[in-house]
């Protein structure tokens, strides 16, 4: 069996663009992946046109290989547009080899450790009664791990303005009303989205009593180890980094110096399976879990249910469609075949590959349509962090 072609379909799904990927073989099985980077989709197509060029004619099944002569075919190794390419095109030969063996893609992974996927809920509710309701309702539907975002006062009608002290005074005040509400059992955190200095995610994290928060996820950015360990040691909180990690050099730091608490890995980001079962058991050996990102659509979802299902390691899965938030990045007419959520969580699939179909008709007949994550900035008007 031999690769023959290898298709990309940057996709309008939901609120945002979906960057899918086809690989293609001489026995007419095929494999679909998913890469990250959104907002970049061309960008990283670019690279899978290049990856294709000697990709067309390879074996298929010797994914390790093929992932080393991507990694390794340019002088400028690495780079999120350049492992958001690999890891589309890894996932997809995990479906297809799992098609060919008749197996489901855990079973490539060494079998599966559970046998469903427990998952966290998302509320986007503004800091105030609203945000109640929004865990009191989730937790009525059995959603028992709830993530939260960062609240802000008025913003007088703009909405791209963001001020880190404004928004820490007014979010600590009300996580600390809500685990007030709802009691010690369910796990609450917040993503703070890098938007915070050391010093701001420090005062952000002492505003609150001890047990307020059970995670604090990306409160500044991942670039420099040392900053995070300058906040590890200004407060308790359990930390969730890891989703803008292209690698597991990326990852080491934080894995060796206890910098993260939960491995917030993001398999169409890092290198897909193939570089993600590395970073599992790295996280195994200093007993961090898994908690993966997973902001994308159907096949990156079916690809990380089928890790989760790997290592013993795990979490919960992030999950975008839930009784506080629907993105639309599960439309079914574009995938007709995707894991669906059994209350708050996945049950561990039994077909083979990933599980999941993609309509590539419906979106050739699509034209690609730019988009930009929001450019937030302070009141003085210099840009800070989305």
């Amino acid at each position: 069996m031999r690769i023959t072609d290898i298709k990309v379909f940057p996709t309008w799904v939901g609120r945002r663009n979906q960057l899918i990927v086809k690989v293609e073989t001489d026995e007419r099985l095929y494999g679909w992946g998913e890469a990250g980077v959104s907002s970049r989709e061309l960008a990283v197509a670019g690279a899978v046109r290049h990856y294709r060029e000697f990709l067309i004619g390879k074996d298929p099944m010797r994914i390790g290989a093929l992932w080393q002569q991507m990694y390794r075919s340019q002088y400028f190794e690495g780079g999120r547009v350049l492992t958001g390419a690999i890891s589309a095109i890894d996932i997809a030969l995990y479906d297809i080899a799992g098609k060919v063996l008749g197996v489901p893609v855990y079973q490539l992974l060494g079998g599966k450790h559970r046998d469903y996927v427990p998952c966290f809920a998302t509320t986007s509710a503004p800091m105030g009664p609203k945000l109640i309701e929004d865990v009191k309702l989730l937790l009525e539907h059995g959603w028992t791990v709830i993530r939260t975002v960062p609240g802000h006062p008025d913003r007088g009608g703009d909405p791209l303005l963001f001020e880190p002290r404004e928004s820490i005074a007014l979010t600590a005040e009300w996580l600390t009303k809500v685990r007030q509400e709802v009691g010690p059992t369910p796990v609450l955190g917040i993503d703070y989205h890098h938007r915070l200095s050391v010093a701001e995610a420090a005062s952000f994290c002492q505003r609150m009593p001890s047990g307020t928060l059970d995670f604090l996820e990306e409160p500044i950015r991942a670039e420099t180890p040392d900053a995070y360990a300058a906040l590890r040691a200004m407060t308790g909180v359990p930390f969730a980094i890891g989703e803008e990690f292209s690698s597991k050099w990326q990852f080491l730091p934080y894995v060796e110096r206890g910098l993260t608490n939960f491995a917030r890995i993001d398999v169409c980001n890092v290198g897909g399976l193939t570089e993600s079962m590395k970073v599992a058991g790295w996280c195994e050996a200093h007993y961090i879990d898994l908690m993966p990102h997973n902001p994308l659509g159907p096949i990156c979802t079916a690809a990380t249910i089928h890790l989760a299902a790997a290592v013993a390691n795990f979490a919960w899965l992030e999950v975008r469609t839930t009784p506080t938030e629907n993105l639309g990045f599960d439309n079914t007419d574009l995938f007709p075949i995707q894991p669906r959520l059994e209350g708050s969580r996945f049950p561990v699939p039994s077909t083979p590959g990933l599980g999941v179909e993609f309509n590539e008709e419906l979106a050739a007949k699509q034209e690609f349509r730019f988009s930009e994550s929001p450019h937030l900035h302070r009141r003085d008007g210099s840009l800070t962090n989305w």
